[in-house]
């Protein structure tokens, strides 16, 4: 346990911050009596250690350990969802790309590198402001944005592997195309799909509490990272704490995440090994 934990520190220690990420998350209900959303007038602007409110109140009397934690789930319900459906179209047009290239595969990568030269989160705001508010138009521009990335990946991956030779010897024995595809050559570039995926998740956390600090993304009163750091702006001088906890959240969140995504990539990919 000790060589493992030695040799894997990195990975043990990203696995144990975003393990408790999602046991709080999930366990949200159960760690809080409060309301997320429900006011309290009365109770606006409570110090940290205020008998009932751990974390304190914000501007309008909401608890915000409540907020913190039912953020996690909006966040991390949106990183999901958004490493799923990029993961799902990006790496399937990847795959089909690289595996019979010709003019489609061509034209597709010309899209990609045109998507690629804009800023990621510029570009995500732009179609976020265009198919308008909330959670569901926020998945789908970080997911149009995000694509791309799977999509180069997996191509250079799979123009690397049909050339091996028991992709050849497949052929020889007259497999199919599609056997041929999904059995042989999926599970060769799966390994670069679960990196890409990984490392990507904590992007879109952090992305999309960009785009609702700016007012785009996930709209009060729900709980969001971004929205509570924008409000907290107009407070920071005499409630530190609206803006202290939430931040210590993404940045706690992003950072597991990201060392998660370090570690499978040393673990998958064979050139990382030493």
């Amino acid at each position: 346990m000790r060589v493992f934990v030695g040799r894997h520190g990195r990975g043990v220690l990203g696995l144990t911050i975003a393990g408790l990420v999602v046991l709080a998350a999930v366990a949200a209900p159960l760690l809080v009596a409060h309301d997320p959303v429900q006011t309290d007038f009365g109770a606006s602007l409570k110090p940290p250690g205020t008998p009932g409110h751990p974390l304190g109140t914000d501007q309008l009397g909401r608890d915000q350990l409540a907020r913190v934690l039912y953020g996690t789930r909006v966040a991390l319900f949106i990183g999901i969802c958004c490493v799923l459906l990029t993961a799902l179209v990006g790496g399937l047009l990847g795959l089909l790309a690289g595996f019979f290239e010709g003019w489609a595969g061509a034209v597709l990568m010309r899209v990609a590198d045109v998507q690629l030269s804009f800023p990621f989160i510029l570009l995500a705001l732009t179609i976020n402001a265009i198919v308008g508010l909330g959670l569901r138009n926020i998945i789908v521009s970080l997911s149009v944005a995000g694509w791309v990335v799977y999509a180069r990946v997996v191509r250079g991956e799979v123009l690397s592997v049909k050339e091996r030779d028991f992709v050849h010897a497949a052929q020889a024995l007259g497999v199919g195309r599609a056997r041929l595809l999904f059995r042989h050559v999926l599970p060769n570039v799966a390994p670069s799909i679960v990196i890409v995926a990984s490392l990507q998740f904590a992007q879109f956390i952090v992305a999309e509490a960009a785009i609702s600090f700016l007012g785009f993304g996930v709209q009060p009163p729900t709980p969001a990272w971004g929205s509570m750091l924008s409000e907290s702006r107009d407070y920071l001088y005499v409630a530190w704490w609206l803006a202290a906890f939430p931040g210590a959240a993404l940045a706690l969140t992003a950072l597991g995440i990201n060392l998660v995504g370090d570690w499978l990539r040393d673990v998958l990919d064979p050139r990382f090994r030493v």
